[in-house]
């Protein structure tokens, strides 16, 4: 008894040490995520996608979470909460190199992940372009949430992203050395990369729509295929129905010439029998 007393205090206190894994073993005791759950999951945080960018230290978000899920039924904690979120942006980041179709049907949720991401964007875009305008303290201070949210991807999601834009950043920064102006020259990289960004979004679009329009194309050439199918189908059976009541007719043609022969040879022999019978 006594060392089953000291086990279960040394696992308690190994427990206490290791709060996440704890909370990680005692989250596989939970039910997987529905369809339904994983995306009220997503509404839930793209409403604080603003709030994530704006500040490091989001546990305190990952509580919020977890209470708004806990309200529409779902008991998950925060750390549950993080967790499915970062399993959900590595499926992402794996659809990066293929085409938006065929992401959506190997990731459901892509489109909830993309609209979270490219409105993210847009927000560093339009906070960059407001601290291009104003003097260098307003920059400094206005660049400030970008450079957050790049954090951001680092932390909290682990986001190829940010080793890109950090590539970007060295070679613009290379090149703009040289004329002094380190921080235009800040602004113009976000800028490019976010640019970047926006004209692969557009070309993945461009792909998509050239890829419905090319199978929308082949649905009508398909269809028409079949109209003309039925149309030589029905035309085929009015021709022979036609032909069957030419048939019909020739027979009941014959049907009555040789009726009337038949009345004739009895009328004629009525009055053979006639005559015989009066001599």
């Amino acid at each position: 008894m006594e060392g089953h007393h000291n086990r279960h205090q040394h696992q308690h206190q190994h427990q206490q040490n290791n709060p996440v894994s704890a909370n990680v073993e005692a989250g596989d005791r939970f039910p997987q995520w529905s369809l339904q759950e994983t995306k009220e999951f997503l509404a839930i945080r793209a409403e604080l996608d603003q709030s994530f960018m704006e500040t490091k230290r989001n546990k305190l978000l990952w509580e919020v979470i977890s209470t708004r899920m806990r309200e529409k039924g779902y008991n998950r904690s925060a750390d549950q909460c993080k967790c499915k979120w970062k399993n959900l942006v590595t499926r992402y980041k794996g659809c990066g190199t293929i085409e938006a179709e065929s992401a959506r049907q190997q990731f459901p949720f892509y489109d909830e992940l993309q609209a979270i991401f490219t409105a993210r964007m847009q927000s560093i875009l339009c906070s960059e372009s407001e601290g291009g305008g104003g003097g260098g303290g307003a920059t400094a201070s206005r660049k400030k949430p970008a450079v957050t949210g790049a954090e951001q991807f680092t932390s909290d999601e682990e986001e190829d992203m940010e080793e890109y834009s950090v590539r970007k950043k060295k070679k613009l920064k290379t090149g703009s050395s040289s004329t002094g102006g380190s921080t235009s020259g800040g602004n113009s990289d976000i800028k490019e990369m976010l640019e970047d960004f926006m004209r692969q979004q557009l070309q993945m679009e461009m792909q998509w729509r050239e890829a419905f329009e090319s199978r929308e194309k082949e649905r009508r050439s398909k269809e028409m295929e079949w109209r003309q199918a039925m149309e030589a189908l029905e035309n085929e059976r009015i021709m022979m129905e036609r032909r069957w009541m030419e048939r019909e007719e020739q027979r009941r043609m014959r049907e009555e010439a040789r009726a009337e022969k038949r009345d004739a040879l009895i009328t004629a022999l009525l009055n053979k029998l006639r005559r015989e019978g009066q001599m």
